[in-house]
């Protein structure tokens, strides 16, 4: 008697969740970036024009600017790791793990709270999400550490040599 795990219809349907997710995840990226290119310079000019400015780098600049740039980080991390869930997917294809699940959790996890937070924080001012942001951060850490332990464990399995 096997569990469900071990059954191939399983193992793809898993694998090929991360991937969708992957996929769907990326364009989404690829729509807030293009958003952020032409569509929040004058939303955010408004919205923050009488704001005070904000230090980066020592250096004052206009909360609206710093905001942009926040959302594009926002982008550019979601991307990041939509392509990061792109690989759990595959690698899960053939080497299905408990590291990978955590590392597609995590990324998933990450993308929704680092990534979220900032595009919530930049659209309403809402500074105190601020401070939820580095849960994402953390979780995008744990993510990258348990696919280098799937990555590695995979190589020195029996299987892959």
């Amino acid at each position: 008697m096997t569990d469900g795990l071990e059954n191939p219809s399983y193992k793809n349907m898993h694998a090929n969740s991360w991937i969708t997710l992957g996929a769907i995840l990326g364009g989404l990226a690829v729509a807030a970036g293009a958003f952020a290119a032409h569509g929040l310079d004058h939303y955010f000019a408004e919205k923050y024009a009488s704001t005070e400015p904000r230090e980066v780098a020592g250096v004052k600049v206009p909360a609206a600017q710093k905001y942009l740039a926040d959302f594009k980080t926002a982008a550019e991390y979601q991307m990041y790791h939509a392509l990061a869930l792109l690989a759990v997917g595959l690698l899960a294809r053939t080497q299905p793990s408990t590291s990978l699940t955590i590392a597609g959790w995590s990324f998933l996890g990450g993308i929704a709270i680092f990534s979220g937070c900032l595009y919530a924080l930049t659209l309403t001012g809402h500074r105190w999400l601020g401070a939820i942001v580095p849960i994402g951060g953390v979780l995008f850490l744990v993510g990258w550490t348990a696919l280098a332990v799937a990555a590695w464990s995979s190589m020195n399995s029996p299987a892959s040599g």
